[in-house]
């Protein structure tokens, strides 16, 4: 006989034995999700039938959610449940949930090649720690959280690479007794993400002279022993950007501009998946590579003089 047991006591338990194998950034994102979205519909019910789940995912595409951060709770959801039913605290049901068709969209902000010229331009006669931040980004793709937590000795002049292997984040802990949040030194997002990366010349030649006077020890964005944080930093962008008269763009749109130079230089695809640290090359051509109507042509003409 299964026992009946509260959504809410299965959270609880899920969460002490999931805390042993994830990375505290992980576990504070399933928790957040949890507690905003989970638990307020069914922590008190026993039983968790497909038409709830699916009834629930209605209403937070209503309530203006993204397909994506509901497929992340039902991916939480899921795990809880088959938790639950391996631990006999609750029957099995198969739960298979239907999403209405969403339109493709591939519109993603990325600078102009004249934009992204003037800023590259303007850093070089301009050069402050954090403005080579913003221009370390567009020559090479990193992530916030990893020019953030990027220190001297990452960049390797020697060599001509840039080793990337931590991450700066600002993550929501949920306590006992209040929410808050806490800035946090990681490894990167995936195994992926942990990469080597070649510097280009213009990059090597604004780094050589910096290298020989500053603390390997010392972050880039500070040039001193503490960090500056993710949300600061975008700030700060912001009005860098301002400052240019360029139009605002979030700036995650600096690694989508690098990307998008790559393709449009002809660099090979899966290269490119490597170089951005992206975890599968589907990721990439997802994200970046939408042939326009003269490269189908071109296609097209290969395809049918190979027949003739």
């Amino acid at each position: 006989m299964i026992a009946e047991t509260r959504l809410s006591e299965i959270v609880a338990l899920w969460k002490e034995d999931k805390k042993q194998y994830v990375k505290r950034s992980t576990f504070a994102a399933y928790t957040l999700l949890i507690e905003n979205h989970i638990l307020p519909v069914f922590g008190e019910t026993t039983l968790v039938e497909e038409q709830d789940v699916q009834t629930f995912v209605f209403r937070k595409l209503n309530e203006g959610l993204s397909h994506k951060t509901i497929k992340d709770i039902l991916i939480v959801l899921k795990m809880i449940l088959r938790f639950g039913v391996k631990n006999q605290m609750m029957e099995y049901r198969q739960i298979d949930i239907k999403f209405p068709t969403e339109r493709d969209n591939h519109s993603i902000d990325i600078l102009s090649r004249s934009h992204q010229k003037q800023i590259m331009e303007y850093i070089q006669s301009h050069f402050t720690f954090k403005n080579l931040g913003i221009y370390i980004c567009l020559s090479a793709g990193m992530r916030i959280g990893e020019i953030c937590a990027l220190t001297w000795d990452d960049l390797d002049v020697e060599n001509g690479i840039i080793h990337v292997q931590k991450t700066i984040q600002r993550i929501y802990i949920v306590g006992e007794s209040r929410k808050h949040t806490e800035v946090i030194l990681d490894t990167p997002k995936t195994k992926n993400s942990i990469r080597e990366i070649p510097m280009t010349k213009d990059l090597l030649k604004m780094l050589r002279p910096i290298k020989k006077i500053v603390n390997g020890c010392f972050y880039v964005l500070t040039n001193e022993p503490t960090p500056t944080e993710p949300r600061t930093y975008r700030n700060y962008y912001k009005q860098f950007m301002q400052s240019l008269g360029l139009p605002s763009m979030k700036f995650h749109g600096l690694r989508h501009s690098f990307a998008t130079r790559c393709i449009e230089s002809k660099c090979d695809y899966k290269t490119v998946s490597v170089l951005l640290g992206h975890s599968n090359i589907s990721t990439t051509l997802n994200l970046y590579v939408h042939p326009n109507l003269e490269q189908k042509k071109k296609c097209m003409e290969q395809m049918s003089r190979l027949l003739r």
